[in-house]
């Protein structure tokens, strides 16, 4: 099949099937997501490749290769997507995976090694409050405990019990089904996530390498309830208030670092006060909040946790309140691979592609793979409006650029016996 058409087709069914009220929802070991890997295995099989699924249900779909024995290389990214999302995010690097192989088709080129295209499960931390969960689960590097302390936001299941649910074996998962030191390499084609292609008028990037984060998905402060006319500021036990001071904190902690040219980013994606007890009239006495810290310095990353702690305590003093931090999950940066990244801009000057060179603000697949030992590389694809909401704007030609580029270093470089 031509490669553009399989694209589009598959891009619109994957649109056309996971479409809810306003964008597209493919939950973490949900319906939608279910529906996503059945329609790229479909597609898969009808390109000859062979398919099979992983015990956390992730989907590989290989061309074989002349030598069968050779580290295989892997295409791949999640099909799983936030609530009310975009059909790109995820989606794009499985498809590019299987529009690559079309074209290595069309072209009559066999590759020395396998490659093999990975459809990965529950990439999306929205849904567990973890990331990587699928390609973790792949690697053997899943965090322990996390198939029964994870559970789905909207369901309240655990991991094992959706995992179970969609025909895998969480019992499996305590060894690897991809042994990292057997795989030659992993590629990742994303939609940027941001506005730099767009500003740039360029329709790919090449990643230089991915940003590790520091999360707190459940933290609150507790202080106390009062009347907020009778009480006086010295009295209060403000839980919003000394929120917000750790905010702040954070927020010149930025402005240092953009000043010294230091990677950080953080946001507080939930901020809220029980429905239950708040009012307008009340001082509140308990505020529930998350944190997400990123950073491409891993040590800054483990600076940061001791720097929050330390100012919980410090605003404690002040306030009156006490913090809850809850357990934290981590993801080290992805350090991309320097010889592959290398190769795919070889591949973007011969084929007269503009580029440029960036570094991913989100997490990805790809430094999972890269923690692992790995050596992994990205590609980003122009994407007008960002990601995580329904108004995603790949263009088909952008995607196809980057399609190629990967194409061309297949054939040149990553497939080489």
């Amino acid at each position: 099949m031509e490669p553009g058409i399989l694209a589009a087709s598959l891009f619109d069914e994957l649109a056309e099937a996971t479409r809810d009220d306003v964008g597209i929802t493919r939950a973490s070991y949900g319906e939608g997501e279910a529906f996503a890997h059945g329609a790229v295995a479909r597609a898969a099989r009808t390109l000859g490749l062979e398919v099979e699924t992983d015990p956390a249900c992730n989907t590989y779909m290989t061309l074989p290769g002349s030598d069968r024995a050779a580290p295989p290389v892997i295409i791949g990214s999640h099909l799983d997507s936030v609530a009310e999302g975009g059909n790109f995010d995820g989606a794009a690097g499985v498809v590019a995976g299987l529009a690559a192989i079309a074209s290595l088709q069309e072209s009559r080129t066999t590759p020395g090694r396998d490659i093999r295209v990975m459809g990965i499960r529950a990439e999306e931390s929205a849904w567990f409050g973890t990331s990587y969960i699928g390609s973790r689960a792949a690697l053997g590097a899943l965090a322990p405990g996390a198939l029964e302390t994870a559970r789905r936001a909207d369901t309240g299941r655990t991991l094992a019990e959706h995992i179970r649910a969609a025909g895998g074996d969480p019992d499996a998962l305590d060894r690897p089904f991809l042994e990292a030191a057997c795989l030659h390499a992993f590629l990742e084609i994303h939609i940027e996530q941001g506005p730099v292609l767009v500003e740039q008028d360029l329709p790919v990037g090449v990643v230089t390498g991915i940003r590790g984060n520091r999360r707190l998905p459940a933290a609150r402060c507790l202080g106390a309830y009062s009347h907020c006319g009778g009480m006086p500021r010295r009295s209060r036990q403000d839980a919003v208030m000394a929120v917000t001071d750790l905010i702040a904190r954070l927020d010149r902690l930025w402005d240092e670092c953009e000043a010294t040219g230091r990677d950080f980013a953080f946001t507080v994606g939930k901020l809220s006060t029980d429905p239950e007890r708040h009012a307008m009239t009340i001082v509140p006495g308990e505020c529930s909040f998350s944190l997400d810290m990123r950073s491409l310095d891993g040590a800054f990353l483990d600076d940061l946790e001791d720097r929050v702690a330390e100012a919980a305590r410090q605003i404690e003093t002040r306030r009156g309140v006490t913090f809850e931090l809850g357990a934290a999950t981590r993801a080290a940066p992805g350090v991309l691979d320097e010889s592959i990244r290398a190769g795919l801009l070889d591949c973007a000057r011969s084929l007269d592609i503009p580029h440029n060179e960036m570094a991913s603000g989100a997490s990805h697949d790809s430094a999972a793979f890269a923690a692992a030992g790995v050596p992994t590389a990205m590609l980003f694809v122009r994407n007008p409006h960002g990601s995580h909401n329904p108004d995603e704007a790949m263009e088909l030609d952008d995607f196809m650029a980057a399609v190629n580029i990967l194409t061309r270093w297949l054939a040149t470089e990553g497939a080489r016996e």
